[in-house]
């Protein structure tokens, strides 16, 4: 048990990403999702240096899933259970910095 009471299973986080990736496997085998890809990240604020020296490491979001649906959409995907303040704000600079949605599932 861990954190937010999720049970690690295999390489997931929790049963509930372990299911969902399951079930986007089944979809690319079927040809209505392509390019699935797991634990992508995606930088949110490069690391600050100063005189070539990195003073702040850089943050960055890890999505569970990102792939292309049946349209040619990039989809970025999180199987969240809980969403934490810094999941919150996490979601926001993805949008903010990379146009990009989280859906969350």
């Amino acid at each position: 048990m861990r954190k937010y009471r999720n049970i690690k299973v295999g390489k997931y986080d929790s049963k509930k990403e372990k299911d969902r990736a399951d079930l986007l496997k089944i979809l690319e085998r079927q040809g209505e999702i392509s390019h699935l890809k797991e634990q992508v990240k995606f930088e949110l604020i490069p690391s600050q240096k100063i005189d070539k020296k990195v003073v702040e490491r850089p943050c960055s979001y890890i999505a569970d899933f990102t792939y292309c649906d049946i349209h040619g959409n990039f989809i970025v995907e999180d199987a969240k259970g809980v969403r934490t303040k810094d999941y919150v704000i996490k979601r926001k600079l993805m949008l903010q910095v990379h146009g990009i949605r989280i859906k969350e599932v």
